[in-house]
């Protein structure tokens, strides 16, 4: 017993100083792909951002959305033009980590509380 009570500050101690990367500026710009999931299938999107403006290339389609960055890591997408009520919902977006080739990152429509992850590999 009398080891346990350092070896548990230890522990916490050095858990905590191993962080994840987290240098979400040099993402906010930049041409990256996506893969997802859905229903079995793989689907393929490639994205251009920058600060203002993302470009979406899915499925033959491209779709444009305004970009509002909260802070260095987070940010609203608005689509400029869409076509139905679902894609007039306004998506947040939140990145997790980071690596000097891409980052992970959690989103979901604005007020959901579901929340998806990916992984936006630069290209």
């Amino acid at each position: 017993m009398k080891y346990f009570t350092p070896l548990v500050f230890i522990y916490l101690f050095t858990s905590c100083l191993k962080q994840p990367e987290r240098d979400c500026k040099k993402h906010q710009t930049g041409t990256y792909n996506f893969s997802s999931v859905v229903n079995g299938d793989t689907l393929h999107t490639k994205f251009t951002r920058n600060k203002n403006f993302e470009i979406d290339y899915f499925n033959g389609n491209i779709d444009t959305s305004s970009v509002r960055w909260i802070n260095d890591c987070e940010c609203i997408l608005k689509n400029t033009n869409p076509k139905n009520r679902s894609e007039e919902k306004a998506v947040h977006i939140k990145i997790l980590t980071t690596t000097d080739s891409s980052y992970t990152f959690e989103f979901s429509a604005v007020d959901e509380t579901n929340k998806l992850k990916g992984t936006a590999i630069k290209d």
